[in-house]
This record gives C-alpha cells, structure tokens and sequence, in this order.
C-alpha cells in the first residue's frame, strides 16, 4: 500500500477531525467518524451521508478512497464485481452519476477477470443477477470483454438449470429472468474494433497525444532536432496513424502497413529532403506494434539509432506511454458515450430472446447497431490477416475510415511533385470568421494541389484579397507546418464578392486561375452563390468552384459538420468545467453561459450535452416565458437534492428580448434564496485556440478529396485550353452527409437554406436535444422513430488462392 498520510490526534468527543477524506482513514482500518461539507468531492468518495452526518467507513485499502468500500474493504470493478456480488453491485440513482461526466477513467472501476473465465465464476455471476432481478447487461469494453458477455448470454439458460439443480436460486426465480439481453458499447483508446469507426476514448487519447506533440514541436524547432514519438496501438495503428496526418509527420509506422525493406534508406532520404527544403524539425510516430515485412519489431530506439547513425541528426525518442489513457474526456468523447449509451438502453428495452447481441457503434455520423460476434470476429480477423503477412487484408478489414485516413496520409508524406506540370493554376482563400483547422485545410489543398502537378497560389483576406490581386504562389515548404496553427494564416473577411464582380474577373484572368477552392462558412456558402450568378455577365467566373465549410458555428447548409466546430466546442465544454468547479465549495449556485453561434444552437445544445446543461436555449426550439418558468422551478427541485449546482446555456441569437442579462435577471430573482446566479459571455475564445485532432484530420481530409474533385472537374470543363464550367455540378460543397462525405451542387442547396438567419431548414443534431433534456431529469418523451436497425458488418475474405 502506497504511504499514508499524516493523522491527526483523535478528536475529543462530539467533534470531528480537521480533514476530512486522508485524515478519517486510520493504518488499521479502523471505523472512524468522517464528516463532509461537500457531497460532490468528498462524501461520495468516503461514503459519508447526504446529510453531512457522522458516517463510519472502513477503509483497508487505500484505493478505497477513488473506488467506494465494500464488507472486506474494496469493491471490485468490471465482471469481477458480477461474481463476487454483494455491494460490490450497486443500484444507480440520477444523484449518485451526477458529475462524473468530466472525469477521466472509469468511476466504477475495470479490470481483467480470470474467474469469469471459468463456468464457476460464471454461474455464481448468473447468481447474483438473478437474486437482483437483473436481465439486461450493458458491457463497455474491448472485444475480450464482449466476448466474454456473448459466451454468459450463451449459457444463460444452462446456469440457470444448474443453479435451480443445485439449490441456488427458486424456480420462480429462473422464470422470472429467463433470458439475458447483452449490448455492448466499445471502450478503448487503440480504436482496434472493428464496426465502428470511432471508439469511446479515443478521441480524448489524441487529445493528449497532440498536447504533447504541439509542445515537442516548438522544442524541436528550437534546437534543430528530430523526434521519435512511440504511441500506443499494439495492435492497431489508428493513434499513429492520426497522430501523423493531425502534426504533419515526416513517417509513420503502424502494424497494418509495414514498410518495404529498403525503408531505412526512403526514410532518411525524407528526413534529408525536410531539412534541405528549410524545416528545422523532422517528427517520426511510431505505433507501439510497428513491425517490418517479417514480422521483425520496429522500435523507437532502432529508428533514433540509425537516424544518428546515418544523418548524424540529434535526435531525441519521447514514448508517451500510459499519459494517453488519462486526463479529462473530450467533448466528442463526452457526447459519443451519450449518445451511445441512449442508444444501448434503447436497444435493450427492445431486446428479446431471439434478438441477437449486439454492439452499439458509430458510422460516420449515424448510431449502428451491429451483430456483436460478427464485429469481435473481423477484429480478430484483422490479428489473423497480419500474423500471416496479409497486410493489404488487414488494412481492408480495419474499414473504410482508416484506409482514407492511410490513403490520405501517403499522398502527403510519400509523394513528391511531379516535374511535369499539369498546366492548371488552382487558388485557395478563406473566407468568413476565422475557424480553428482552417490552416491545415489549405495546407491538405496545397500539398495535394502540388502533387497533381497544379500550380497553387495562395489568396489573402477572402473575396476582398481576390479582386484587389493579393495572390501569390504557395510552396510545398511553406505551408509545412500549418496543421497546429489556430486562425487562419491566409487571413480571412466576411466580404462578398458581388460588387467586385468586375475586379475578381480580372485577377482571374490576370493569374491564370482554373479552379478556385473556397475555405470557410455561411459567407463562403453565398458568396459563391453570388459567384454563380455573375457567370452570366462574366465568363472568368466560369470556373469550377468548391467550397470546404469551415465555421465555429457548424451552420453550413450540405454538411453535418464544419471545420472548426470542434474546437470551439471543446473550448466551451472546457471553460464549462472550470466554471462548475469554480463553485466546489460554494452550495447553490447557476450559471448562465452565452455561447456563440449567430442564429445556430448547434454549440450551446452540444456543450450542453458534453458539459451536463441544465438547459440550452436555441432560436431553432422556441421558448417563452412559461418554459423560463419551468426550467427555474427545475432548478429550484434540483436544490434540495445533493446536487446544488446549474449549468444553463444561451445561444447568442437564440432570442431578441430574453437575452443574456435577462435571463441572468430572472433566475437571480426567482432563485433567491435558494440559489445565487452568475453569467459568463465567452465571447471571442471560441474562434481561437489550437485546432483539436478532429478538426486537423477533419480538414486535412477534406482538402485532399476537393482537390481531386476539383482537378476531375476541370479536365472535364477544358475545351482547347480553356475552361468553361458554367453548369449547376460545376460549383459544388463537400460535405459529411451522415455517413460519408459527398459533392453537392450549391445551387441544390438554396432550398434546404434559412438565408434570413444563415441556417440549414433541417439540422440533424436537433434529434439530440431530447437527450440533453432527459439527462437533466426532465420527463420528456425521446422520439425513437430514427432507431439504428441491425445492421452486418462486412467483411471481406481475401482466398488463399488469390494471394498466390
């Protein structure tokens, strides 16, 4: 056991110690008298009363301070817990769950279970469900853990048999719980399952990933150094490989794709080629599980040792190690977990003896359901394929989503320009509020523009910057380092281009430009709307467009997300957080908290979500004086629990007369006495900041796939050396739509478009706002008509044949 602190001397009679949680456990366990004045740090920790009373605990161990206490002192986490019973089985309620939304980890514990292994373990598991009354098990965890479910949902009907054969349980008792319903949610930060294309925990994991990185960088340049950075993934590459495309690396190397055998050479031949080109770093991610052709290691050491070998390069190796699994939960994390913990219960309530069991996951943007053994057997097909050599299985079985993310890596890391031109200029400008990601959009569309052998020219401050010529050709060095900065390096105005019509004209004609990819929001959406009017009177104007939608505010018609959104986000759920704990040892308080947005609730609903709102007030769901009303009494209920905290949301423009001070007015009256108020307009910081791995890949990605559209598009449009596209697919957004990402033609998406208040008619994520509703103990009904259906995952079985 780890040291314990000081004690202080015992307390006279009728008192109590001084401190509370380290002091009140005493070397031998003994029962000693605890007292907590706040229920949220302490006394759900030692287990003292709601009431603050006197509480006994006992404590054995020390992590019974994080874990709760069970008869002999601990409670044990994960299946472990199922066999032992007891209070290591604990019914939830609403204010026992209530901040634990930030933390990082699991509250409730997780460990590997060798008695659930065995058909012992597993029937006094069984046991002990059925003495409760429980038919439903929801298993977060890794494909062990949900096979290890699959198998206790297999046997079910025999360990009951057994236990009645043997006197465990009553008949009545094996008819009540008949049948088991198992449904399993994805924890892990490798992202090795297969069925989904993000796990829960993986996202926050490249958050800390990326801290880490971001601050290696500036070291890096500092000193001229190369860095050998070791992330997990034993056997999953994902981590390395994201990491690679979110920093820009020189070279991954992941256990899917093995480098050729003369890698030693290409790699430092890249390294080489870096410095020569003017960087003053080189970045190589290395996956923990990286091997070569053979199946020999790849390890950071090896890499550092013929770096200095070969190059004589100082070089330094940073392995990141268990730093990744910590820390608190991103908001993509936070709101994923939401959604598909909504999704599982849904999907238990609708369970049946014959339904088989399934396992909750994400495609693209839309909750799935998925045969839960189809998807643990792909992923050990995966195993399979790369213990064999079969690497190019192994990449296909991993889905969809990490062949882009590796198809989209190798275009920017392993090829170089061509030194035949392909003739074509393409220019690239942003275009409305800066949007964290925006720099490494541009440096995706630079890069891969260059690689098509497309000259590229660089437009600054938007429209404005396009008709008053302030263009210049972008190099491959110059945008190197862009994908970690905030802003927009390119500068950007809210501008647009109907009344330069003429002088626009002209600089295209002056430059040479062929296509024009336009980063940035709403303004970028109607400016080229305006773009495609001018075509009729202007024939420069009749070059292919497409616009990559990059905006804080994710209001963007065409597109489930924008390029930005997340930061900002994370921003907000971040200040949320520090704001909540602000008030640690303050009782009663609510906060008021205006987000920015213009028109669009999309941040205030999802920081809600992330952050555990109370309420958020969006101009998309209308509310008047009476929902006011009722979400202060609300409030005011919420009190007198052990949960003395508020956290309400505003959207900027949610409504012209209940603003921000308002509201700040009327709970601050009608909370008196029961509650004090404060208010918070974040303002400007949720434009800035460092981009967050989402929106760097995000970004990257899209610049990449608007390139190649863009370069189709205008060899179908040259009629002997000219351009002319003046057709409705000619001017296109690229969008996430659901699933995948898609060209739509912007002139289609006039009439999905709100233009008085710069919103989608139909947003997707209002669907989530039940949620948010239900999580903060309204009694509301959830509308379950979009329900994931059962879905198979597919797999595709390379014969032996084939491979000779």
């Amino acid at each position: 056991h780890p040291p314990l602190p000081h004690l202080p001397p015992p307390c006279p009679k009728g008192r109590t110690p001084a401190r509370s949680v380290p002091a009140g456990i005493s070397r031998e366990g003994r029962l000693v008298p605890v007292m907590c004045t706040d229920w949220y740090q302490q006394c759900e920790q030692t287990g003292a009363s709601k009431e603050s009373r006197l509480a006994p605990v006992k404590m054995t161990h020390w992590q019974g301070i994080q874990t709760g206490v069970s008869k002999e002192g601990r409670l044990e986490p994960g299946y472990q817990g199922l066999v032992d019973g007891g209070d290591n089985i604990k019914e939830a309620t609403w204010e026992s769950v209530s901040m634990m939304l930030q933390l990082g980890g699991t509250v409730i514990g997780s460990a590997r279970c060798q008695d659930f292994r065995t058909r012992e373990g597993r029937l006094k598991a069984a046991r002990n469900l059925v003495k409760r009354g429980i038919t439903n098990l929801c298993v977060i965890g890794g494909d062990g853990s949900l096979t290890g479910a699959d198998t206790f949902r297999a046997e079910w009907s025999s360990l009951l048999a057994e236990l009645v054969k043997v006197g465990g349980i009553t008949a009545e008792e094996a008819k009540k719980s008949s049948y088991l319903n198992i449904v399993g949610m994805v924890g892990s930060i490798d992202n090795d399952f297969c069925g989904t294309d993000m796990t829960i925990g993986t996202d926050s994991a490249l958050h800390r990933i990326m801290e880490i990185v971001d601050a290696i960088t500036t070291t890096a340049q500092s000193h001229q150094r190369t860095f050998v950075l070791e992330v997990m993934g034993r056997h999953c590459g994902y981590l390395a490989l994201i990491t690679a495309l979110a920093c820009g690396a020189d070279w991954v190397f992941i256990p899917e794709s093995p480098p050729e055998d003369d890698w030693e050479d290409h790699l430092c031949r890249r390294l080489t080629e870096t410095r020569v080109g003017g960087s003053r770093l080189n970045i190589i991610i290395v996956a923990e599980g990286a091997i070569d052709k053979h199946g020999k290691a790849i390890t950071s050491d090896d890499i550092k040792n013929l770096v200095v070998k070969r190059l004589g390069y100082d070089t330094r190796v940073t392995i990141l190690g268990h730093v990744q699994r910590g820390g608190t939960p991103s908001a993509f994390d936070r709101i994923l977990g939401s959604r598909m913990g909504v999704e599982a219960v849904m999907a238990l309530l609708e369970g049946t003896p014959d339904t088989p069991a399934c396992v909750v996951s994400l495609s693209g943007n839309q909750a799935v359901r998925l045969p839960l053994m189809e998807c643990v057997q792909v992923t050990k097909d995966v195993t399979t394929a790369m213990n064999e050599g079969r690497f190019d299985d192994a990449l296909k079985l991993r889905g969809r989503s990490f062949q882009n993310n590796w198809n989209v890596y190798k275009l920017l890391a392993h090829i170089r320009p061509p030194s035949t031109k392909s003739g074509y200029t393409l220019a690239v400008l942003n275009v409305g509020a800066p949007a964290a990601g925006m720099n490494a959009a541009v440096r995706s569309t630079v890069r891969i523009g260059l690689i098509h052998g497309h000259r590229m020219l660089a437009v600054h401050d938007g429209f404005e910057g396009l008709a008053y010529g302030k263009l210049e050709e972008i190099s491959w060095e110059r945008v190197g380092s862009w994908t970690g900065l905030g802003g927009s390096k390119l500068g950007t105005k809210r501008t647009l281009p109907k009344k330069y019509f003429e002088e626009i004209s002209t600089s295209i004609s002056n430059f040479g430009i062929h296509g024009l990819i336009i980063i940035g929001g709403f303004e970028a959406f109607t400016g080229s709307l305006e773009l495609m009017e001018g075509r009729a009177k202007y024939e420069e104007l009749c070059i292919p467009l497409c616009i990559i939608p990059a905006t804080v505010s994710n209001n963007v018609p065409g597109s489930d997300f924008s390029i930005g959104a997340d930061t900002a986000l994370n921003t907000i759920t971040t200040t949320c957080d520090r704001i909540k704990q602000s008030a640690a040892g303050t009782k009663r308080r609510v906060f008021i908290i205006e987000t920015m947005g213009g028109f669009c609730g999309y941040l205030a609903t999802m920081a809600g979500l992330a952050a555990g709102a109370d309420a958020a007030y969006i101009y998309e769901e209308h509310f008047n004086i009476h929902d006011l009303q009722v979400n202060v009494e609300h409030l005011t209920e919420k009190m007198k629990t052990t949960v003395k905290r508020g956290l309400v949301l505003r959207n900027e423009r949610c409504n012209e007369n209940y603003t921000t001070d308002f509201i700040f007015n009327l709970y601050s009256e009608e909370g008196k006495g029961i509650f004090d108020c404060r208010k918070n307009v974040l303002g400007h910081m949720q434009q800035g900041g460092t981009p967050t791995p989402f929106d760097r890949n995000f970004g990257t990605k899209m610049g990449a796939k608007a390139v190649a559209w863009i370069t189709g598009k205008i060899k179908e449009c040259s009629r002997h050396g000219r351009i002319f596209a003046n057709t409705a697919d000619s001017a296109c957004l690229l969008g996430m739509r659901k699933r995948s990402l898609v060209f739509q033609p912007i002139t289609d998406l006039k009439e999905q478009t709100d233009f008085d208040h710069r919103i989608p008619k139909e947003q997707w994520w209002l669907k989530l706002r039940p949620i948010l509703k239900i999580l903060a103990k309204y009694n509301i009904e959830l509308d379950t008509s979009e329900k994931a259906h059962l879905e198979h995952v597919t797999r595709k079985r390379i014969s032996l044949e084939s491979n000779i």
